[in-house]
């Protein structure tokens, strides 16, 4: 509101200051009244002044409230996507959505920047000016019914081309983001692999597209903006033309003239400030569409209206009831038919050939996929009866990939349990292994780690995040083959000590290397799916070809014996 006011006052000045500038020329200059054009230009004077201040105040509001627009934005942007399940973070993928919190955002916070000084002043001061231009001279004004609908045009034929230019430009940046992304990530594997030049002609395709795209946009309003100034200049000319005849006749004044072409600048100059705004609006348009599309994408995975409450205290057991679960438009589930338990103070792993849906097994305990038939159980209630937050809060979770955030190790190992002391620490880091390697880094448990854990070795990485797994001393312990970097030794010492650990949880691994997974209480075996054999090492050996297979293909008789 009180940008507006300040807009306004700011419009009313400059249409108020060549009507001054006739005055001062036709009864001062002209009749030569020294004190009339003292009197006169000192009020020009302090109405410029104000106007100049009006503008300082009305910008700097603008963009205090496009910048709190941008971060209110990206807020409720990063809060939608938080909740999204892995069906809509794939759906949009990594590049796009970053793309979106950050240069599509950009776009629509300069558009209502300049929305907020241009487009309230620029048609304050084009009304005006028109209606103080027909007061100077309505036969002049004429020449307006030419100058206006030409440069309306010239105007609208460059949005009309400018809107699909401006889409296909956003869609370049994500691809270009995304192939950036993906050469930093695989970096090493490039290199290992003598791809650096390969991967420089891709990138430099990727760049070329985006380059091409924008240089048609460039093209276009290169030549949008002489069109609009020859108008512009031809018009001034024109006026001069014909006023210079009214003027010599004694139609008019000659302060009259100079006002009535001010005010024709006034108009022609918000014709100018509208187009630099309809530059940008395409490109924001899309923008926020862009935008829109994120916000109104509704989760596949939300809390129930009315959650369900364990009537009991959380034990952490949990039960896979027939569960089948399919991608969408798939024509084959990736699971079916799947019925287990896990049991508090028992180990279970599951085991399987690559594809057979381990992963996405482990996904259905946490609620990062739902499944598409059956049901998985906590404490004898649906998870999708309860709240996700609650049953994410039983979980300790260790991904395939160990992902370590940057800040120390401290901040780590405390992701899950703020308020975790140092002694706690200390013994996560005993059980998971990583004490030694810990204590040698400088400042111990404020040792910086770099984003992504990039600064620590694969197997330090994985032991830091069991660690910070054992600091939230969670119901239920999730490991997707968490020991995959991990030396015989170190595996071996690991896996003893977390028996003592979690004794009292339920504990589920995932692990390609059977050693790691021979002593469990039960294994599952995954093949295609479906589960083709359950029970202990010893029965899985006699009664299960698939797992025998599997076993053979990495031990010896002997080593099994």
């Amino acid at each position: 509101m009180l940008v507006t006011l300040l807009l306004l006052f700011q419009a009313i000045g400059n249409l108020f200051l060549p009507s001054l500038n006739a005055d001062l020329i036709n009864n001062g200059v002209v009749k030569g009244d020294a004190a009339y054009i003292l009197r006169v230009g000192t009020v020009m004077l302090v109405v410029t002044l104000l106007v100049g201040a009006c503008a300082v105040l009305g910008v700097y509001l603008s963009a205090g409230a496009a910048m709190g627009l941008g971060r209110d934005v990206r807020g409720s942007l990063f809060r939608n996507v938080e909740r999204f399940s892995l069906r809509e973070l794939n759906a949009f993928g990594a590049p796009s959505l970053i793309t979106r919190n950050t240069n599509d955002v950009q776009q629509v916070q300069m558009l209502v920047l300049l929305g907020l000084t241009m487009m309230i002043s620029a048609p304050l001061m084009a009304i005006g000016g028109i209606i103080m231009a027909w007061r100077e001279n309505a036969e002049l004004s004429a020449l307006l019914l030419i100058i206006i609908p030409l440069m309306a045009s010239v105007v609208g034929l460059m949005v009309k081309r400018a809107v699909p230019l401006f889409r296909s430009m956003q869609l370049k940046i994500d691809r270009i983001n995304a192939v950036l992304r993906e050469k930093l990530s695989g970096i090493r594997v490039i290199r290992a692999f003598v791809r650096t030049e390969s991967e420089e002609a891709r990138f430099a395709e990727a760049n070329a597209d985006l380059t091409a795209t924008a240089l048609s946009v460039t093209r276009l309003f290169a030549l949008a903006m002489p069109s609009l100034m020859l108008i512009m200049n031809l018009s001034t000319v024109a006026i001069v033309w014909f006023g210079g005849h009214l003027v010599g006749s004694g139609q008019m004044p000659i302060g009259n003239l100079t006002a009535f072409i001010s005010y024709i600048m006034l108009i022609l100059t918000s014709v100018l400030m509208a187009v630099m705004m309809l530059i940008m609006v395409p490109r924001a348009a899309v923008s926020s569409e862009r935008i829109q599309q994120v916000l109104a994408t509704k989760t596949a995975i939300a809390d129930p209206v009315v959650p369900e409450v364990p009537k009991g205290p959380s034990r952490g057991l949990v039960e896979f009831q027939n569960v089948e679960y399919r991608y969408p438009g798939a024509e084959e589930p990736v699971l079916r038919d799947v019925s287990f338990s896990l049991v508090p103070g028992r180990l279970t792993a599951v085991v399987g050939s690559t594809g057979s849906g381990k992963s996405t097994l482990i996904n259905l305990i946490p609620r990062l996929d739902d499944v598409t038939e059956g049901a998985v159980l906590i404490d004898g209630l649906d998870i999708r009866t309860r709240l996700q937050s609650d049953v994410r809060s039983m979980l300790g979770f260790v991904p395939q990939r160990s992902m370590l955030f940057s800040g120390t190790v401290a901040s780590n190992l405390r992701f899950g349990r703020e308020d975790a002391s140092e002694d706690q620490l200390w013994h996560a880091l005993d059980v998971a292994q990583a004490r030694e390697f810990v204590s040698a880094m400088p400042g111990e448990l404020d040792a910086v780690i770099e984003q992504g854990g990039t600064n620590l070795s694969g197997g330090q990485r994985q032991r830091l995040a069991i660690a910070r797994a054992l600091v939230r001393r969670p119901q239920v312990y999730i490991f997707d083959d968490s020991f995959s970097a991990l030396d015989f030794a170190t595996d071996a010492r690991l896996r003893t000590a977390l028996r003592g650990e979690t004794y009292e949880a339920s504990v589920l691994i995932v692990a390609q290397r059977v050693s790691t997974i021979m002593h469990a209480d039960q294994i599952v075996v995954l093949d295609a799916g479906s589960v083709v054999g359950l029970g202990s090492h010893a029965d899985l050996m006699v009664d299960c070809p698939t797992y025998r297979e599997i076993v053979l293909s990495q031990l010896t008789e002997d080593e099994v014996a």
